[in-house]
């Protein structure tokens, strides 16, 4: 598939959210409805975000990719700035399931880290339409994410993902050059994968 890939804007924004749920339904964000999922989207849009979309040839977005150059502060910027929309977006779902509000103070709380000492940029959320997949739209996209985090001066990224049931997602970043660098689990019992990424390793 031949796609285009661009920076985000705030007009790709709704079209990612939906596509960010339709990718991951059974996911903790995607549970926060598509307002919850279009303020992070939005959030990505400061200058120490790095948010790429691709296009169809017909114009269609068949993927994006978001992350942050310098995690721990545009988390605490994020947290702070727009806290407000975030609480609009999920009272709804915390009204309905009260249960969730420590998960969810967890979640808008996350400043990029893990259990692991990791270095450079945080690849947040990468995700492909169904139609693209197997196309190599993925790749393409992953690439131009870690050329533009290398325009911006830093040389290194990572990315954590499940280890269990995501044997695909797992096999893709190895094969794209990233290294798994070690495992951890969640408080909620997930067990992740971190991976990382270094200009010109091979």
């Amino acid at each position: 598939m031949n796609v285009t890939i661009r920076e985000l804007t705030r007009d790709d924004v709704r079209e990612a959210a939906a596509l960010h749920r339709k990718a991951f339904p059974s996911f903790f964000l995607s549970s926060l409805g598509e307002p919850f999922l279009r303020e992070f989207y939005r959030a990505f849009l400061e200058p120490q975000g790095i948010a790429l979309v691709a296009r169809s040839e017909a114009g269609q977005l068949v993927g994006v990719a978001v992350g942050h150059t310098q995690p721990a502060g545009f988390f605490r910027r994020l947290l702070i700035r727009r806290w407000y929309a975030f609480a609009l977006a999920s009272l709804r779902l915390v009204l309905r399931r009260p249960s969730i509000a420590p998960r969810l103070l967890r979640a808008v709380t996350y400043r990029g880290q893990t259990p692991l000492e990791v270095p450079g940029a945080l690849l947040s959320s990468i995700c492909v339409a169904d139609e693209a997949r197997g196309t190599g739209a993925a790749k393409s996209l992953l690439e131009a994410w870690t050329a533009s985090v290398v325009e911006a001066g830093v040389g290194e990224a990572y990315l954590t993902t499940d280890s269990e049931d995501n044997d695909r997602v797992n096999a893709f970043y190895r094969g794209a050059n990233w290294g798994l660098h070690g495992s951890f689990e969640t408080p909620e019992g997930r067990k992740m994968n971190c991976y990382t990424w270094q200009d010109g390793a091979v």
